[in-house]
């Protein structure tokens, strides 16, 4: 076990991330190096062990964190590995990219720093692939079932690997060029390196994971008849469908949502391209939305060589503490820096996020493209305009980064497979992950000649039902959809259910 007295004589020292004057210069991970083994295991060392640990439910996978705690305090990096990958399939992915609900939910936040457990995760993922504790585990016998998975992002490639270590033979299907969905061409490299996720492809490849690209399904592939040809199907597309900003101006050129111009920086770290088709280099940048593809867009003008940046968040300011209503596990709305904050705080001398403020309109030059931005503050609670608070800021490049409303809009696939949309524009399904059959005219089964299939062996996983979320909760929701189509093929299952575990609901 860990030192019982490890909180009280041990000081929470995060993992250092590398000097933000020099990252800001390359596109490696802000991280890159600094996995210092001592330093891990003395915070690792500062776990209680609680009784009752309630990390586990601040973690939608419910990880076993006390556990692998306790084993990286000593340094068995390969039974914390064990540990680790016992409830999660991508501790590589999460320990980089996961906000870290389970910190505020440690028994230490109560009145005090919690446990570095994202540090901690991150390194016994990268100590478990460095000394060869990340074998392939193909399965001992083929049930002779098929699945077919559509979208490898998080939610779709934990699905998959589930499905075909349980026996299933499992393909997988990617409309894109390269395996990986936003993990490829939504999170910049300086958050996660792209080797991370092809090592893991390469893992379930050994496995016998069958991966497509260039496989649009609902488009060039026929959604129905994918499902004829498969015992079942998870359909884990995730939510693309980007909200918009309806305001005047919009049209100039030069306002362009997040993920376009996110994707073709990504592409230039790939090797596709020579130069970003979209750059933010000697340009004064606006971004408008606080979340954190905003973050990302602010780290990836940085390193493009932006004049300014400014992040406009409708939102108030967050205070530094929890308030009444969020109080101890649930994990707060509180004032926090991210990386690409900090590098800018370092450069431009300030934070570049102005908190309660909308955009009125765009103003754009004699060329047709946007010069300028107009705002106003907003009443916090109603979001309504604040007069006599109008400023102007000038932008030669405006990048939206307002989240997403569900899965892109696919008349095609969702006619083809039956899917329906629930009140929030996900794809309905059952607590059980599976997709809520279409209404008949008559109120029985759609028929053949209905246009519209019965979604029977359908499955939904991740933010195309869940709608835009966390990478550990894609993660959770594809073990749980691999759970629930084993039981589905077979009667029963041995797979874990991370969602069931939770007991939240899945629908609207």
């Amino acid at each position: 076990m860990t030192d019982p007295h490890g909180f009280l004589r041990t000081p929470r020292s995060p993992v250092p991330a590398r000097p933000a004057d020099r990252r800001i210069g390359d596109w490696l991970e802000v991280h890159a190096g600094q996995a210092l083994l001592p330093l891990v295991s003395a915070q690792a060392n500062r776990c209680m062990d609680c009784g009752v640990p309630f990390c586990h439910g601040g973690c939608p996978l419910g990880n076993l964190i006390p556990e692998w705690n306790a084993y990286a305090a000593h340094g068995d990096w390969r039974a914390a590995s064990d540990r680790l990958h016992a409830t999660n399939n991508f501790p590589e992915f999460t320990g980089r990219l996961c906000p870290a609900p389970c910190e505020d939910a440690c028994v230490l936040a109560i009145n005090s720093d919690p446990v570095t457990i994202k540090n901690v995760e991150q390194t016994i993922a990268d100590q478990a692939w460095e000394h060869g504790y990340t074998a392939p585990v193909p399965p001992a016998r083929p049930t002779g079932r098929t699945v077919a998975v559509i979208g490898s992002g998080p939610a779709g490639l934990a699905a998959a690997q589930q499905l075909t270590r349980a026996g299933h033979t499992v393909v997988v299907h990617e409309r894109d060029d390269r395996i990986g969905g936003l993990l490829r061409y939504g999170i910049p490299a300086f958050k996660m390196a792209k080797a991370h996720l092809d090592r893991r492809i390469a893992q379930m490849l050994d496995e016998g994971t069958e991966f497509r690209t260039e496989a649009d399904v609902g488009g060039r592939i026929d959604a129905a008849d994918l499902r004829r040809r498969h015992d079942a199907v998870v359909v884990a597309v995730g939510a693309g469908e980007r909200r918009e900003l309806p305001v005047p101006g919009r049209g100039l050129h030069g306002i362009h949502q997040a993920m376009e111009y996110l994707t073709g920086a990504n592409r230039v770290q790939e090797g596709d391209l020579a130069a970003a088709p979209i750059s933010a280099e000697g340009r004064h940048v606006v971004i408008v939305g606080g979340g954190d593809t905003g973050s990302d867009c602010l780290g990836t003008a940085l390193r493009q060589g932006a004049r300014s940046v400014v992040q406009l968040d409708i939102n108030p300011e967050p205070g530094p503490d929890r308030s009444d209503t969020e109080p101890w596990p649930v994990y707060p709305k509180v004032y926090r820096i991210s990386h690409a904050h900090e590098e800018a705080r370092d450069r431009d001398g300030g934070d570049p996020r102005v908190f309660a403020h909308a955009t009125l309109h765009f103003d754009g030059d004699a060329a047709g493209r946007v010069r300028a931005l107009r705002l106003t503050a907003v009443e916090p609670v109603t979001r309504r305009p604040l007069p006599g608070t109008e400023r102007v800021v000038e932008a030669g490049l405006v990048l939206l980064a307002l989240g997403f409303s569900g899965p892109e809009r696919s008349a095609a696939l969702e006619d083809q497979l039956g899917l329906t949309r629930d009140a929030r524009g996900g794809y309905a399904r059952t607590p059980g992950f599976a997709a809520l059959p279409p209404p008949a005219p008559d109120g029985g089964v759609p028929g053949p000649g209905s246009g519209r299939a019965p979604a029977d062996g359908v499955f939904v996983a991740g933010d195309a039902g869940r709608g835009q979320s966390l990478v550990v909760w894609a993660i959770a929701e594809g073990r749980s959809a691999a759970a629930a189509v084993d039981r589905y093929l077979t009667g029963s299952t041995a797979l874990p259910d991370p969602v069931r575990a939770h007991d939240r609901p899945l629908t609207a």
